[in-house]
């Protein structure tokens, strides 16, 4: 059985293989059934089917999106998953990357109870924009 290390750096690189699918519902298989996740302060989304039609919605934004795990730290059942997101948008043909991170607090299983998002709202917009 491998150590936590392992279990969890195997988490980030499964999620952010999961992101890169563009299968939104493997997104949301990481989350507790009442699993959320609340992006820059924003309404929480609550339970796999609101995760993952926010999936589906940065799917239809970005096609082609990619997500790569930077880096990964824990404390206990709380964890930092740094990450890139790259992508064309899909009205301007914009190559997009936001980098950002997401703070998890986790179930003893190692699915995410609850994720707090945070990026750079207003760098993503003038890179949609080509500004």
């Amino acid at each position: 059985m491998g150590s936590l290390r392992d279990t969890l750096n195997n988490l980030a690189r499964d999620y952010a293989i999961a992101w890169s699918s563009g299968d939104a519902d493997a997104v949301a298989s990481f989350f507790a059934p009442e699993g959320q996740i609340s992006i820059n302060r924003g309404e929480p989304l609550q339970g796999h089917d609101a995760i993952a039609n926010m999936a589906r919605d940065l799917y239809a934004q970005f096609p082609d999106l990619e997500v790569r795990c930077d880096m990964m730290r824990w404390a206990g059942p709380h964890a930092l998953f740094v990450r890139t997101l790259e992508g064309h948008h899909n009205r301007t043909g914009n190559r997009v990357v936001t980098r950002g991170w997401e703070q998890w607090e986790l179930t003893p299983n190692n699915k995410i109870k609850s994720s707090l998002e945070w990026f750079d709202a207003e760098e993503q917009q003038r890179q949609i924009d080509g500004a």
